[in-house]
């Protein structure tokens, strides 16, 4: 039978962190169809609604296909030596004027490996500055920083098939069905077979249907849920006596901080029935073979760091790590969370996360590299903002990321963008952040480049171009090496390759990682010399000086902000599951008919103390701002809460989120925002858009 396709290319998604393989079909020149691999090591074969079907994105008539420039208030098409020249410009005048530390760019958790390599590359080598960050900043920074922490290195203990080989389950503030629906299904067919469910969430997602127990707490409180499981543990004797001896360090600390953690205790602070606490710890501690898996309404908050060394220390106590089915499986928002900051688009950490403040690893990069750099770490993302709203920071490039829609504070990201002198944005359609910009380059999609992306089990898979460019826009490895040269700095890099080849050199825990090994079946880090990679992490010992894993003695705090009687409600943020983040790539293809606009989930009793009708417009607002949205009456959210998602830039649900944020990596604390609502002028209803679907 002849293919009705011109061509088919493997590749790797760029939606969520999933890493599902692609099949992706041309014909007439452009991508017709997108079919699962069948041996994705992901996803065996699946893939969810958007990976599969939203790809029209990539032809969208409003394409960026040629550089803009900014003149007398509005932007004019431009040639690419122009553009880069009004760059090299501004930029080289700044850093005469200023110091290359008034300049900063953001790298794209969107892009391959290879590229953030690059973008951090050209921020440290080319201009000067360790001024680089990337979006794990607002999602994952505290899971980063807990894992290196508790074990050592900053990635899932194991693997997706740990889930089909555990035997208990425990998900905290992750919804995998609407986030992560690969992932959610596996999860769902093997609770099907067997596996032992615990939800744990403000909301009742849908994945708590298949399970044993939901632990419905209040938004802001899983630091007291997580000790109180490991009280119960410990007075209950669930402790793995001989793992906890041999291998970890700081068990008394952590039974003397606990003790206060009573079931009666805990649930007073969560509303967490006693009863239902402990049944969970023991259904946990007592498997052969448990895993935890968590997301955003884990690590979003003001001690979301502090609470995943919190589920690192459940693991630690009942020996559920380095070992088949016992894995620790942060479900990663975007592509390439994982691989941006491995990879060293970092303020304070080259590749692997080593310290810009280490000597020897400076060195290593200044020989390399052929510069000098400071070992001192640069500017996170919430410090560039004040920065440039102080005056200090002058110009920055935003390398695909839409601040002005996903960061929270949206009034605050704005000043800051308006207070640059200079912006340059690398992004492929016009956004909410472009509208400040004074150079707009046209890039690629992930069907559109060549690298690799690291998905959430560490996964370092192929990303092959299925499609060229449309127009005049380029591959984002080609803008940035291209920009490099224009400021004085030849990387010397000819293909997206060798760029591989220069991490792996330069990173021991990468150093088998090469293009032509990776194959369709892709490479756990870390990865021997011989090509060797590592699926299940610290089975003999953790990554830590001493080789043992640290327990973390750490007590519940109250989360930023609280309700009060002028602000009586928590909002609580996720996704839904037919857009993605900004909805920058979804909105533009058949996913809108889907779902067209969102909505604001109210609980019934709430709903009828406020006098509100389903579909009724609502106004909703915050100590920072307000928004307006239709709501949908439902008891999968828990009274006294409300939740929306972050996909369409008209309702700009970030207007509403202060600057509370994580006390150790500055990850915003999106999930808890005190909020009033009332009807919204005239009071009419409308039908909502579409069925809806429970969301994380």
């Amino acid at each position: 039978m002849t293919s009705r396709f011109d061509a088919t290319t493997t590749t790797t998604c760029g939606y969520c962190g999933v890493g599902c393989r692609l099949e992706a079909h041309r014909s007439d020149g452009r991508i017709a169809s997108i079919s699962p691999a069948m041996d994705g090591p992901a996803n065996k074969g699946h893939t969810c609604v958007k990976g599969r079907f939203a790809h029209q994105f990539a032809r969208s008539r409003d394409r960026l296909t040629a550089p803009l420039i900014r003149e007398s208030g509005s932007f004019r098409l431009a040639s690419w030596d122009e553009a880069i020249a009004r760059i090299a410009d501004a930029f080289g005048r700044i850093k005469s004027e200023h110091g290359p530390d008034a300049i900063a760019g953001l790298a794209s958790s969107r892009a391959t490996n290879e590229d953030c390599y690059v973008m951090q590359r050209l921020m440290r080598a080319a201009i000067g500055t360790h001024n680089i960050d990337n979006c794990s900043r607002v999602c994952h920074s505290p899971t980063s920083f807990a894992l290196r922490k508790s074990f050592g290195m900053s990635g899932a203990t194991g693997s997706f098939d740990d889930i089909e080989a555990a035997e208990v389950a425990l998900l905290i503030g992750v919804n995998p069905t609407q986030g992560h629906p690969v992932v959610g299904a596996r999860i769902k067919q093997a609770a099907i077979k067997g596996l032992k469910l615990i939800t744990a969430d403000p909301r009742r997602v849908e994945l708590a249907d298949y399970g044993q127990l939901h632990l419905g707490m209040r938004p802001g409180t899983n630091a007291a849920l997580l000790n109180g499981l490991a009280h119960v543990v410990i007075r209950d004797g669930l402790v793995d006596r001989e793992f906890v001896e041999a291998r970890t360090e700081g068990y008394e600390e952590l039974v003397e901080l606990v003790e206060a953690y009573t079931p009666e205790a805990v649930e007073e602070i969560t509303t967490v029935p006693a009863d239902d606490l402990v049944a969970a710890a023991h259904m946990y501690a007592t498997a052969e073979r448990a895993s935890i898996l968590w997301g955003l309404g884990v690590t979003e908050h003001r001690y979301g760091s502090e609470c995943v060394r919190m589920l690192c220390n459940l693991a630690l106590l009942t020996g559920n790590v380095g070992k088949p089915g016992a894995a620790l499986l942060p479900l990663r928002g975007q592509n390439n969370v994982q691989g941006s900051s491995d990879h060293g688009a970092l303020p304070d950490t080259y590749t692997d996360y080593r310290p810009v403040t280490d000597d020897a690893v400076s060195s290593a990069f200044e020989e390399r590299w052929g510069v000098k750099m400071k070992r001192e770490r640069g500017m996170k993302i919430p410090e560039m903002f004040d920065a440039a709203v102080e005056g200090s920071l002058k110009a920055m490039y935003i390398f695909g990321e839409d601040v002005a829609q996903t960061d929270p504070d949206t009034a605050h990201v704005t000043h800051a963008l308006e207070s640059l002198d200079f912006l340059v944005c690398q992004d492929i359609f016009e956004n909410e952040t472009t509208k400040f910009a004074d150079v707009i380059l046209p890039a690629s999609s992930f069907l559109e480049k060549t690298g690799t992306f690291s998905n959430a089990e560490r996964r370092v898979q192929l990303v092959e171009a299925a499609n060229d460019p449309p127009g005049a826009a380029r591959t984002d490895f080609d803008i940035l090496t291209t920009v490099s040269k224009a400021l004085g700095y030849d990387m010397g890099y000819e293909t997206p390759s060798d760029v591989m080849d220069e991490i792996a050199d330069m990173t021991p825990r990468y150093a088998g990682i090469r293009h032509e090994r990776i194959g369709r079946k892709g490479l756990q880090w870390p990865v021997a010399p011989d090509g060797t990679d590592t699926p299940i992490l610290y089975e003999d010992e953790f990554a830590l000086p001493g080789g043992k894993g640290q327990f973390a003695a750490l007590p519940y705090k109250p989360p930023g902000d609280s309700a009060d009687d002028e602000f009586p409600l928590i909002l609580v943020t996720g996704r839904r599951l037919e857009h993605y983040n900004a909805g920058t790539m979804t909105r533009r293809t058949g996913n809108l008919r889907l779902m067209s606009a969102d909505w604001l989930e109210v609980h019934p009793d709430d709903a009828t103390a406020l006098g509100l009708r389903e579909g009724e417009q609502v106004t909703v607002r915050s100590r920072r701002g307000q928004i307006e949205l239709p709501v949908q009456i439902t008891p999968r959210i828990e009274p006294g809460h409300v939740f929306t998602a972050f996909h369409f830039p008209e309702v700009r649900t970030n207007l509403l989120i202060g600057q509370s944020a994580d006390v150790n990596t500055s990850c915003p604390e999106y999930k808890v925002v005190a909020v009033a609502i009332e009807p919204a002028g005239d009071r009419v209803s409308q039908p909502l858009a579409a069925e809806p679907a429970v969301a994380d």
